[in-house]
């Protein structure tokens, strides 16, 4: 296949960006997304021009890295998948591929299509983790009787990977359905309930710290979302929230 790609490019934050267009050719049904990449990369090296950043790490849909706005969807065109397992099947033959890092005020771009998504990271701190017992009498954790219909849906929760496709996706650049997929998956669970008061309260004051909007209530994050965290998750949140205030 042969494509037109055009590719936000930009040296770091504090410069301005633009749209390249690039054309490539020999491009295979079979390649990932990131593999046409890597190919495209290998063309500009050998020509001595500088290759496009972007991020990634697993390239098996598990780590989150590798987020890209493609034709101005989060991840691209097929539901519930990452841009690393999109393959070059899903477009044809002469079409024009639109590349863009994701875009929030509280993404600062790193360098062309790499954003820093550290605060995310800075969420999680806030309360996503659990206390234990190292006393030396701990617990064992598969001793702890937990119904199935709670453990099913912390495990669902638990699915987040923190790619940030939801806040890519939300007008608001929201990072509710994030932050709430963290919540439930611990207040679910009777090893999050010593900080379950707390955490909601800390992770929710983080994200506002951190710039992200409020939600629009219109679902753009679940739809975009390559592991289909349930919007559902939002409204265990608020509850949660509202429970903390007792």
């Amino acid at each position: 296949m042969e494509l037109k790609l055009k590719i936000w490019r930009q040296k770091n934050n504090k410069t301005k960006g633009r749209i390249v267009d690039y054309t490539l050719s020999g491009v295979e049904t079979d390649m990932s997304f990131l593999e046409m990449l890597d190919l495209l990369n290998n063309q500009l090296i050998e020509s001595g021009h500088e290759p496009v950043a972007f991020d990634h790490d697993c390239r098996e849909g598990i780590c989150g890295s590798c987020s890209l706005h493609i034709n101005g969807v989060a991840h691209g065109p097929e539901k519930s998948t990452t841009t690393c397992q999109l393959h070059m099947r899903k477009f044809k033959d002469g079409e024009t591929i639109y590349i863009e890092p994701f875009r929030a005020k509280a993404f600062p771009i790193i360098k062309d299509l790499i954003v820093d998504r550290s605060s995310l990271d800075r969420i999680q701190q806030a309360g996503g983790y659990v206390s234990v017992n190292t006393s030396g009498n701990t617990q064992d954790g598969n001793s702890i009787p937990i119904p199935k219909h709670d453990a099913d849906q912390a495990f669902n929760s638990a699915a987040c990977i923190g790619c940030g496709a939801c806040v890519a996706a939300c007008k608001n650049a929201s990072a509710m359905l994030f932050t709430s997929a963290k919540v439930s998956q611990y207040s679910l669970l009777p090893q999050g309930q010593v900080e379950r008061s707390s955490r909601v309260v800390n992770m929710l004051n983080q994200m506002d710290k951190e710039g992200f909007g409020g939600c629009t209530n219109t679902g753009a994050c679940e739809a975009q979302c390559p592991k289909d965290i349930s919007i559902d998750n939002i409204a265990k949140l608020n509850r949660e929230y509202l429970f903390s205030k007792k």
